[in-house]
């Protein structure tokens, strides 16, 4: 699954909040999206999405415009995981995943065997099956936000899309949501909104970081996330380096002071 976005653009009224965005996430690549709080990160990925729409530019889905597309026929290809925030619904987180599976269930049918051996297996995949029958109001965030992402995978997606997606969560979860997302990846395409450059140096092939006043940069994540570029977008000096395991190398982002 390919997305393209060619001179995207977006803003309120007289306010831009980004403009000339041209990126693409290629089949089983993760792309990772970076900047300040506020600055329009969930914006763009509801522009991505069709839940806004541009005010320049425009997004293709496999070539597609993505405006173009039956809303069925988009979720049945991609699956949407949102910031957890408390749940208005009294769902169990059961019938939470499952509702995953609605865009593959006719209307007016009920989900088969198929459908729920799909939902059991994500969620014993996150280890949320002890929650199965509890109700999503009386979750913690982290509770929640393992529910969102099992229901997104219950959808089988073609391409994941996750607004911040370790929120909330310990270190434990954090880990094993960025080990799921890099196994995702082997067969579907991500995108992710995140707040740890470590994460995304850990996971993600290419990288785009809003640096303020709506321009962003991106390209491969070694030579976004650096030093000098994470300086400019946060306003605070950063130290890049390496710790040198047996099996592998792990890069680590320390922050050092603000920028006066």
């Amino acid at each position: 699954m390919k997305l393209t976005i060619q001179n995207g653009g977006f803003g309120y009224n007289d306010t831009c909040l980004f403009r000339n965005i041209n990126l693409t996430v290629d089949n089983c690549e993760v792309l990772a999206i970076l900047g300040p709080n506020g600055i329009g990160k969930t914006t763009l990925l509801k522009c991505m999405m069709n839940m806004l729409p541009w005010k320049e530019g425009h997004a293709y889905l496999n070539n597609a415009d993505i405006s173009s597309i039956p809303g069925k026929e988009f979720w049945r290809q991609v699956a949407y995981v949102p910031q957890a925030k408390s749940s208005a619904f009294n769902y169990s987180v059961r019938d939470m995943v499952i509702l995953g599976r609605s865009a593959h269930i006719p209307l007016f049918y009920q989900p088969d065997e198929k459908d729920m051996e799909i939902v059991n297996r994500v969620m014993e995949t996150l280890k949320i099956s002890h929650l199965a029958d509890r109700s999503c109001r009386i979750l913690s965030g982290g509770e929640l936000q393992l529910v969102l992402i099992a229901r997104a995978i219950a959808a089988e997606p073609k391409l994941l899309i996750m607004d911040e997606p370790e929120s909330s969560l310990d270190y434990h979860n954090q880990l094993m949501i960025l080990e799921k997302i890099k196994e995702f990846s082997k067969s579907i395409s991500c995108i992710l909104n995140t707040h740890y450059p470590e994460h995304a140096l850990r996971i993600s092939d290419k990288a785009l970081l809003f640096t303020g006043g709506g321009r962003t940069i991106y390209g491969r994540t070694e030579e976004i996330i650096t030093e000098k570029n994470l300086r400019d977008a946060f306003n605070v000096n950063v130290k890049i380096g390496n710790v040198p395991l047996t099996t592998d190398n792990y890069r680590y982002i320390l922050p050092i002071s603000i920028v006066e």
